[in-house]
């Protein structure tokens, strides 16, 4: 670890002590509750850059564009990708991306802050509890309504799911829209979803017809990667592979690839490789499932609306699992390959 990247792990942890206890979510005074709140313009914060992490914001940015069709959102990112993650939402107005290394580029971070404080917001939200600058920009926000992603006690005891990172954010929303006079919404939390187009998944779709036999009609798509102890050894996915392709021996199976351009199994399958991550979505979206270990591309796979099988060796399969379109996960530590045959077939065979 260098030296800058010490400073930077030495700031998160400072101003996590230092941010901890900054705002509250709470009722801003002199609220008439016999009326609907008008809410035009909302900022979500979700300082951070990482494909997954960002994925993961869709269900609460359908949820406020529900509730409030006519308003317009701005997100609070880290990163370059974000753009091309949300074109397609036409409620989102800008996207105002914090610089990866604060210490390196101190003045357009503190640009950023500032211009922050110079908009209007009818709401801001801030995403995820324990984000120092998320709290911090939601406080200085002129913002008449706060939610600061407080861990609510009356939300842990009534849904069991309320610890998953995407669940979280839309039922704190839901519950605050209760306090100001909306009626409780109690549907499942809307998927992960990227929106790809018409035209996106008919592109998407020519691609897989290149690449898969056209006796099969139906296609699995598979990612065999994943960043430090979450990706499965190459001997772990030649088992599982090897039993894929005689449980699915009517079905074409195709590898998507890392960035890395790496192969757990060989390079065995026909595989598809791309840097455009919405061409990467629509492939996926042309195919019957995607089994793939915790990783952005996961989380892709499912804002694709593909039912997705996760597959987890760490302890937060409950914070990160794909939902939604049938998808599940599985906890490869204390389960075995005929488990997560009998999980699949639920979704290929019904």
């Amino acid at each position: 670890m260098n030296v800058l990247d010490s400073i930077n792990v030495f700031r998160r942890r400072l101003t996590r002590i230092l941010t901890k206890n900054i705002g509250k979510t709470r009722l801003p005074r002199n609220i008439d509750l016999t009326k609907k709140p008008e809410i035009k313009r909302v900022l979500i914060c979700r300082p951070n850059h990482r494909l997954g992490n960002l994925l993961l914001i869709t269900p609460l940015i359908q949820e406020v564009i529900s509730n409030f069709p006519d308003c317009k959102v701005d997100l609070l990112v880290k990163g370059g990708i974000s753009p091309v993650l949300f074109e397609n939402y036409e409620n989102i107005d800008t996207i105002i991306q914090l610089p990866k290394k604060p210490f390196k580029e101190f003045i357009k971070y503190i640009r950023v802050w500032l211009s922050i404080r110079r908009r209007s917001y009818d709401m801001a939200i801030n995403v995820v509890n324990n984000s120092s600058s998320g709290r911090l920009i939601t406080q200085l926000s002129r913002s008449k309504h706060k939610l600061f992603g407080d861990i609510n006690e009356s939300i842990q005891l009534k849904y069991q799911d309320h610890i998953h990172i995407a669940k979280s954010s839309v039922y704190e929303f839901r519950n605050y829209l209760t306090k100001l006079g909306v009626d409780e919404n109690n549907k499942e939390i809307p998927p992960l979803n990227l929106n790809l187009s018409a035209s996106e998944i008919a592109e998407g779709q020519k691609i897989v017809s290149e690449l898969v036999d056209e006796n099969k009609n139906k296609t699995i798509s598979i990612f065999t990667f994943a960043t430090s102890d979450k990706c499965y050894s190459e001997a772990w996915w030649a088992e599982f592979y090897d039993r894929l392709m005689l449980e699915y021996s009517n079905y074409n199976i195709i590898e998507v690839l890392p960035v890395e351009n790496i192969s757990q199994i060989g390079f065995k399958a026909p595989s598809f490789y791309s840097k455009n991550i919405r061409e990467i979505a629509a492939v996926v979206a042309n195919t019957e499932v995607f089994i793939g270990a915790d990783s952005g591309i996961m989380h892709l796979a499912s804002s694709s609306l593909t039912p997705t099988v996760g597959l987890f060796s760490r302890v937060n399969q409950s914070t990160y699992q794909p939902f939604g379109n049938g998808s599940f996960a599985i906890n490869t530590n204390t389960s075995n390959i005929e488990d997560w045959i009998e999980g699949i077939n639920g979704i290929l065979k019904g």
